[in-house]
């Protein structure tokens, strides 16, 4: 297929389209700046000049493609409500140039349900709807396609795509750690994050491209939930700071933006994904990748 891949350039997405060209598929990637057209250019995939925040843009690459792979997303947490706006304006303009056409959307959302009590499922609706929820209640939009004629499936990420290069949660964790000289974790540490390894993540998608139903909600998901206390831990080894714990009321004060992130219980199954598509991750876990050093390496 040829498919069109917004985010070509970003983490999860630069290692999708080294994915989808090992297995045969041709890409045309957006691209915002000459540096990831000539990236793009150079692994062999087409190059569609463009930028999250211009749907003309967005819709044209998706009319000339087979599929689409939307990734990209505006990680402005000082304004999150514009972010979402732009998220769901890049649906539409996807939606309307697929519409009909019975092809394929595959949207980047997330695993983390708070409060659920138990892990998430691909079962589990999302409970963010409407223009007003996070990520603009994109992936309840994007499933809702399916009455325009388009393909929609959901790929649900884990709040930790792990690697060597991640400058994500994790890293920004780190950061926090190697300011603070202390590497805390919020309460008693049972606090679950999934996490899932990039190169995983980006064999789930193509995999989910050519397998999944219309409808099929998805979970990149390698790792049930990993304790943030022994997330805290490894960081504090590797850093070589004591790793302490921090109260709720001061989570805040400690990890500024992060607080509230990695003060959920967010576990999440990945059961049903494995099943549907016969994925199997087999790169490291979380703690093994702390373990390697790869995340205290000092630019």
């Amino acid at each position: 297929m040829r498919v069109f891949v917004t985010g070509a350039s970003g983490w999860i997405g630069s290692a999708v389209v080294d994915e989808l060209l090992a297995h045969g598929h041709e890409v045309l990637g957006l691209a915002r700046s000459d540096a990831s057209a000539a990236a793009l250019e150079a692994k062999g995939a087409q190059v569609a000049r463009g930028d999250l925040e211009d749907p003309g843009s967005l819709g044209a690459g998706a009319a000339a493609a087979d599929a689409v792979v939307h990734l990209a997303f505006k990680h402005d947490f000082s304004d999150y409500a514009a972010a979402g706006r732009t998220e769901r304006a890049a649906v539409d303009a996807i939606g309307e140039a697929l519409a009909g056409t019975g092809r394929p959307l595959l949207l980047a959302s997330g695993v983390a349900l708070p409060g659920l009590g138990r892990p998430v499922t691909e079962d589990d609706p999302s409970p963010f709807v409407g223009p007003d929820a996070m990520r603009g209640g994109s992936e309840a939009q994007a499933l809702g396609l399916a009455e325009r004629g388009v393909h929609p499936v959901a790929l649900r990420f884990s709040p930790t795509v792990h690697g060597d290069g991640d400058h994500g949660f994790v890293s920004a964790l780190v950061a926090v750690a190697r300011k603070k000289g202390v590497s805390g974790y919020v309460g008693d540490g049972a606090h679950r994050w999934p996490a899932v390894h990039r190169l995983d993540a980006a064999t789930m998608v193509r995999l989910a491209l050519e397998k999944a139903p219309a409808g099929a909600v998805v979970h990149g998901v390698a790792e049930e939930g990993v304790p943030t206390r022994d997330i805290a831990e490894a960081i504090g080894r590797g850093l070589g700071v004591p790793t302490v714990s921090v109260t709720p009321d001061d989570a805040a004060e400690h990890f500024g933006w992060l607080g509230a992130f990695f003060s959920l219980d967010v576990p999440a199954s990945n059961a049903k994904t494995r099943e549907l598509l016969g994925w199997e991750p087999v790169h490291p876990t979380l703690l093994e990748d702390l373990a390697s050093g790869s995340y205290f390496r000092e630019a």
